[in-house]
């Protein structure tokens, strides 16, 4: 059913497919196609504009015309299925990996340790919660700045482990509560650990994984891992 109602639009020749307008929309609604942010469906959006403000082009703007109905239902389907829609970023499929072996993919003359990263995607925004690896994982949850300010993240975090990771700040916590009860639901996952920075902030993803934990009824082993600015751990 189509009625008169706000909705986004996209400029496509402003818009420079930076893709910050994708994770900044909790429906799922856009995706980043051939260069060029897309809105996937009508129905996904809500009117409400909350990618306005990440768009560092200025490429999307709230216009009224006739459009779909906002369906939270189909909203709900599209953000927790397993498949990857037809339309989506192929940025966001989803991917088992072999971790890299020393001197493998290095570049001429730079020296680097092997990655370990075994599963894609990482965001917990774009992660299924049925994603075929997350059976029987032990799973890292980490906050976005923890690889930035521990440089041993590979080895000390990432390594025989399936990764995620999350702002509990930029993000909306809600949905991630949401969505992390569903995954520790369905997934039969072997442990967990959350590294988190020592900014009070950062503490919000504690509390996050915990309510998900307990409204999914589930207790899977935590270690929670407080990570200092200048790269120490502070405790375990």
């Amino acid at each position: 059913m189509k009625i008169t109602r706000k909705i986004i639009a996209i400029n496509e020749e402003k818009c420079d497919g930076c893709g910050l307008c994708v994770t900044a929309c909790a429906e799922g609604a856009l995706q980043v196609i051939d260069g060029k942010a897309k809105l996937v469906s009508e129905i996904y959006c809500d009117g409400l504009g909350a990618c306005l403000g990440e768009c560092p082009q200025g490429a999307i703007d709230m216009i009224e015309r006739e459009a779909d109905l906002f369906d939270e239902q189909a909203v709900a389907k599209h953000l927790h299925h397993g498949e990857e829609p037809p339309c989506a970023c192929p940025g966001s499929m989803i991917r088992e990996l072999r971790p890299v072996a020393a001197g493998e993919g290095k570049a001429a003359g730079e020296v680097a340790p092997p990655s370990q990263l075994k599963n894609w995607p990482v965001q917990l925004m774009l992660l299924p919660v049925n994603a075929p690896y997350l059976s029987g994982a032990d799973v890292v949850i980490a906050a976005d700045c923890v690889p930035c300010a521990f440089g041993n993240f590979h080895r000390r975090f990432v390594k025989n482990r399936i990764l995620i990771i999350a702002c509990p700040k930029l993000d909306n916590g809600a949905f991630y509560v949401e969505k992390l009860t569903e995954m520790f639901g369905k997934n039969d996952i072997r442990s967990l650990e959350v590294p988190f920075m020592e900014v009070p902030c950062c503490g919000g993803l504690v509390r996050i994984v915990q309510t998900a934990m307990q409204q999914a009824g589930k207790k899977i082993p935590v270690t929670f891992t407080k990570v200092a600015i200048d790269g120490g751990i502070l405790n375990t």
